[in-house]
């Protein structure tokens, strides 16, 4: 009876272990929630497009195997007026897209965290071109490795052109009512008509940015660049009978932005390692 006891109790715990085992297998998983109830339909299947569209797009950098000079990234200039783009974008952000690209480029990059309150301190003797200042200043542990300071500017941000047209079937529905003569094969017509509402729209944006290389001891301009490119938002959206399909997409101010900082470190990768 003993032996027996023994073995169910053995019999028991290993049981018990698997279990736990397998409760910790699961458990370990990452869960990354529960599906769109929408998901397969052709609303979800347009959203996901757009959102292909301005997804993170990684860029394959000429002399990628070659490593570049040893930098640091200051926050630049917004020199737009623009209220949209300007309450979006600061400095700062713009810098955080440049390290991380100059990073994937193969620069190694003093990021501004590591730097603490020393990043203002080179941001004001690097834009005042004080080489006194400079030469300090990179005496400092890390910094004395560093050859280059880049900065990014946005030297303008604008939406140069809007379009819209649409149709409202409202006008049309009263024509067919009132030459209907009261039918009902009439009534029905001007109410199918009224019902119908189209609508398009597209605006398009031109973002230009520009980045400077400096040399870290002097402070003297080493190269800069330029480029701009254009962004495209459009909607559209139809009503008929109370059923509507609208659509929107396009690339994003963000996404344009980071496509732009990309744009100019392929520049700055290709011609100046």
């Amino acid at each position: 009876m003993s032996q027996r006891f023994n073995t169910f109790k053995g019999i028991a715990v290993s049981t018990l272990l698997v279990l736990v085992a397998v409760g910790s297998a699961v458990q370990a998983q990452p869960s990354f929630g529960n599906p769109s109830p929408t998901a397969g339909s052709s609303t979800s299947d347009k959203a996901n497009a757009a959102a292909d569209a301005a997804a993170y797009k990684e860029v394959e950098y000429t002399n990628r195997n070659k490593r570049g000079p040893a930098l640091i990234v200051i926050p630049g200039e917004i020199k737009s007026n623009n209220a949209n783009f300007t309450q979006r974008f600061l400095p700062n952000n713009i810098a955080d897209f440049a390290e991380l690209e100059l990073s994937n480029a193969n620069f190694p990059v003093l990021e501004r965290t590591n730097l603490g309150p020393l990043v203002n301190e080179i941001s004001l003797a690097y834009n005042l071109g004080d080489p006194n200042a400079a030469r300090k200043t990179m005496q400092m542990g890390k910094l004395k490795t560093t050859k280059w300071i880049l900065k990014f500017d946005i030297l303008k941000a604008e939406q140069i052109a809007e379009n819209k047209k649409g149709f409202d079937g409202r006008a049309v529905g009263g024509l067919l009512s009132i030459f209907g003569g009261g039918s009902m094969a009439g009534s029905a017509a001007s109410t199918v008509a009224g019902s119908v509402q189209t609508g398009d729209s597209t605006g398009v944006w031109l973002i230009g940015m520009r980045y400077k290389i400096m040399d870290a001891n002097t402070t003297e301009q080493v190269a800069q660049g330029y480029k701009d490119l254009k962004m495209e938002v459009g909607a559209t959206s139809t009503s008929v009978m109370g059923v509507s399909d609208s659509a929107k997409g396009g690339v994003g101010l963000d996404t344009m932005v980071q496509r732009l900082v990309q744009t100019l470190v392929w520049d700055i990768d290709s011609k100046y390692k």
